[in-house]
């Protein structure tokens, strides 16, 4: 009789996994991996936030160096901060003759993107809606260069006036008032290397 009560009382405490127990468990690994989902969005957003910001740089220190190559004729580079170069501006894609109108030319069509072409023959190649501007700095050898494009999540908005106003979403978004615009913007300085 000993040995019968030994063994219901050790078969008492031998139990299989209950319902609530498994519905837990799941609960618990769903809310893991929507935590991993919401990560892998935001690694996906900041690795095209920052492809997008490295070819500003790029494209931004293109349009110096051609500046400081064509230094004699640097004033004919500038532009309006109300009328940029790249998306939407009036320039023609076939890029003709030298200097000054051969490099405007061509650094409008890398802001629109002809770099890269998709299979259908669109431009692919560069940051959201990417403009460019040249201001002259007021001393004649000074210019700003500024690469604007349209970021993916709202900041705040840049000080410098190339593109303002180009970038708001609808009215209520979260990209009104240039939230999502995204600037660089380097100084070319052309010191005069004639004699002292």
């Amino acid at each position: 009789m000993a040995s019968l009560i030994y063994t219901s009382a050790a078969s008492s405490s031998v139990r299989g996994v209950s319902l609530i127990e498994v519905l837990i468990t799941i609960v618990i690994f769903a809310i893991g991996l929507l935590g991993l989902a919401g990560l892998q969005m935001r690694l996906q957003s900041s690795e095209i936030e920052s492809y997008q910001r490295t070819h500003a740089l790029i494209l931004l220190e293109d349009m110096a160096n051609r500046m400081t190559a064509n230094r004699a004729n640097a004033t004919t580079y500038v532009t309006t901060a109300a009328d940029p170069l790249g998306t939407g501006d009036s320039q023609s894609t076939a890029c003709a003759g030298s200097g000054h109108d051969f490099d405007v030319c061509q650094w409008s069509n890398a802001l629109k993107g002809a770099s890269e072409q998709s299979a259908s023959s669109n431009n692919v190649g560069a940051m959201i809606g990417a403009r460019g501007c040249i201001e002259d700095l007021g001393t004649g050898d000074q210019f700003l260069v500024t690469v604007v494009w349209q970021g993916l999540t709202p900041t705040s908005a840049p000080a410098s006036g190339c593109g303002a106003g180009l970038y708001n979403g609808a009215a209520g978004t979260s990209c009104d008032n240039d939230l999502c615009r995204r600037t660089v913007s380097t100084i070319v300085r052309n010191a005069d290397l004639g004699s002292p």
